[in-house]
């Protein structure tokens, strides 16, 4: 059968509108396409200065490195690098290291006592005695002093308190409940550690004066008191810078 004239009216009709179409898709998908194409470039051509950031980051290190070891250099040279300087520096670290265990400033390891001091605390009924005022529950300066001063007595080779070593510079001070201790502040128990002969120190604890004035109120209104000698006892170094602070002779005075 032949196509009628109106067929071929629809037809061309199609192809009229169908051309336009496809060419708009096409220039659309050259667009995308040289758009994704132009993206690689511009990653591509970011590669380079990668490589650059890198080579001038090395040489920077590099630079730094060299600084750094001309100045250790410089530093060996004015600190040491001939036999008389490293002699007089090994005497001088030897002396140093001699006097810090006497000064308290190395560990220290031996035979020795552990003594415990606390707050009184309450009955199984919760009340402490009715006759005890504040003052007369809680561990005061002096007791922790004296304590102290009882062991040093006894020869005790090296103290330590809570966490902290005793030295010629150490000032425990009571704040109300708790103890104040190279800027540091604890509550009790407090824990005192002493290395020396525990026979010893236990004798001057019971002969001090305060120690006994103590040892009364913890019978009486129950504060706590505990001896423990021990076998081997551990206590630290200590750690903090040491400032020592001496009186000056004053000049001659006018009149």
């Amino acid at each position: 059968m032949e196509p009628t004239a109106s067929q071929h009216t629809r037809r061309r009709s199609a192809w009229r509108f169908g051309v336009p179409v496809i060419c708009l898709l096409a220039g659309m998908l050259l667009a995308a396409t040289h758009g994704v194409s132009g993206g690689d470039e511009i990653r591509r051509s970011d590669a380079p200065r990668l490589v650059d950031l890198v080579r001038e980051t090395q040489q920077s290190v590099d630079r730094l490195s060299g600084e750094r070891d001309a100045l250790a250099d410089t530093l060996d040279s004015h600190h040491g690098g001939s036999p008389a300087t490293d002699a007089a520096l090994a005497a001088i670290t030897g002396r140093a290291e001699r006097l810090a265990v006497g000064a308290g400033l190395e560990p220290m390891r031996g035979p020795g006592l552990v003594v415990t001091l606390n707050d009184a605390q309450r009955d199984a009924e919760g009340r402490f005695p009715r006759d005890a005022s504040p003052d007369d529950l809680v561990v005061h300066q002096q007791d922790i002093d004296a304590v102290l001063n009882a062991l040093w007595s006894a020869g005790a080779e090296a103290i330590q308190m809570q966490d902290q070593r005793i030295i010629g510079t150490s000032a425990p001070r009571c704040v109300g409940n708790t103890l104040l201790l190279n800027g540091r502040t604890y509550s009790p128990p407090y824990v005192i550690t002493a290395i020396g002969d525990a026979a010893a120190m236990q004798a001057a604890l019971a002969a001090a004066p305060l120690v006994k004035l103590y040892r009364q109120y913890v019978v009486r209104f129950g504060l706590g008191y505990a001896e423990q000698p021990r076998s081997s006892v551990e206590v630290v170094g200590h750690k903090q810078p040491v400032r020592m602070q001496y009186a000056k002779p004053a000049g001659p005075i006018g009149y």
